[in-house]
């Protein structure tokens, strides 16, 4: 039996070749470029035309981009010149982040900040998005060693989650943020130890296609901050409000209609509460910028039939792109879009599955899908590559080579 796959995104077509083009170009002519396959082949124009959506539906509100997402350098180098911040969770991405931007329009998120990481962090002048009241004594003990005034934010773990989202990350007990009945406390405590105070961050889940659900999200976190800084007697200058905007990865699924999550969020800050006149209010989005600008293009190494079943072998795999191997986060596996690069304009002439090169059954791109009849050279194309491609999959498993990356257009 075939499995349905998710939409191959509007923007992509063959060219008159028949073949994939990217950008304008043939995914054949990247991969000579870039050097060989496994590729991944970001369409910066396509994340530029995602940020000027976000900026058309969002007027007056801050976009930032969590470059957990994607920290390729050249793409990160060009999202940094078109947003307001970037949001990051390790020493490895602060330091991805310094290198195209300033200490001012970063802050620094995730729980286990290690004391290095807090005192590197707060040397630099990045914003440290506090989760507990144990790495708020860290941090200002690191400020108290250096002599210098700690830029310090707390992360709220809110008493709601987002409904639907892929992942969530607040509501309920979560080793994210401060559970939102002690941040009162904790703020009067940042400020009575001498930090610059930046405000809060407020991020109930990830991956949710339901507008409906948003907009009750995001009205429910400005009347928390707005709660939180009247208990704490001091208005915040920042207030974040999370992303979670998801992008269609499955058959059935329909994109966001964020034009409406705009419209209500802009009549939700013009009715907020007098404490939040003066607080900017940001939104924070990986997935949202860059995840449908993302095809990984891999090459057909054997064509293996076993007892009846056709299995396209493939130099790539879940070492580079595990989510659409159905191993990040998927219950029930089911197929992201894919296609024969190198015959995209044709039609479909048999059933097949798309394996990686890994010795393990998890490896598997594609299961039972329709596709052109492919041959050993062929490229085949995973989309909405984007996100969490390399930045979330086990590229050291078994030692195969890391794929290239390659960023066009814009």
């Amino acid at each position: 039996m075939t499995k349905p796959m998710g939409p191959i995104p509007a923007r992509y077509a063959a060219g008159k070749d028949g073949t994939l083009h990217v950008a304008g170009r043939s995914v054949a002519a990247l991969v000579a470029e870039a050097g060989g396959t496994p590729l991944f082949v970001y369409d910066l124009a396509a994340v530029a035309a995602q940020i000027r959506r976000f900026r058309s539906a969002f007027p007056g509100v801050q976009l930032h981009y969590a470059i957990k997402a994607n920290s390729y350098a050249n793409l990160l180098s060009f999202i940094e010149s078109k947003v307001d911040g970037l949001d990051i969770a390790s020493a490895g991405e602060m330091e991805a982040a310094l290198a195209v931007a300033a200490a001012d329009r970063i802050s620094f998120a995730g729980p286990g900040k290690t004391d290095a990481e807090l005192e590197a962090a707060v040397r630099a002048g990045v914003t440290l998005n506090i989760e507990s009241e144990a790495e708020a004594e860290r941090a200002l003990a690191a400020a108290g060693r250096l002599g210098v005034t700690p830029r310090l934010a707390v992360r709220v773990n809110p008493d709601f989650e987002l409904r639907g989202s892929g992942m969530r990350m607040g509501g309920g007990a979560r080793p994210f943020g401060v559970d939102a009945e002690h941040v009162p406390a904790l703020v009067r405590r940042l400020r009575g130890g001498g930090a610059d105070w930046r405000g809060f961050h407020i991020f109930a889940g990830s991956q949710a296609l339901s507008a409906d659900a948003l907009i009750e999200a995001q009205r429910a976190t400005v009347a928390l901050a707005a709660e939180l800084a009247k208990a704490a007697g001091a208005p915040p200058r920042l207030v974040n409000l999370g992303g979670g905007f998801g992008i269609p990865y499955f058959h059935g699924e329909q994109p966001l209609d964020v034009e409406a999550v705009g419209a209500a969020l802009g009549k939700i800050l013009a009715a907020r509460p007098a404490i939040l006149a003066d607080s900017v209010f940001a939104i924070e989005l990986g997935r949202w910028l860059v995840g449908e600008a993302g095809v990984y293009v891999t090459r057909i190494v054997d064509r293996k039939v076993s007892r009846g079943k056709v299995f396209l072998v493939t130099d790539g795999g879940m070492h580079h792109q595990l989510a659409a191997s159905g191993n990040f986060g998927q219950v029930v596996r089911r197929n992201y879009p894919v296609a024969v690069a190198s015959r995209f304009a044709a039609g479909p002439d048999e059933r097949v599955s798309v394996v990686g090169c890994l010795c393990t059954p998890l490896d598997r791109l594609a299961d039972d899908v329709l596709m052109p009849r492919a041959e050993a050279g062929d490229l085949v194309a995973v989309f909405l590559a984007g996100a969490y491609g390399l930045s979330a999959s086990p590229q050291a498993f078994l030692g195969h080579p890391p794929a290239r990356e390659i960023a066009v257009g814009g």
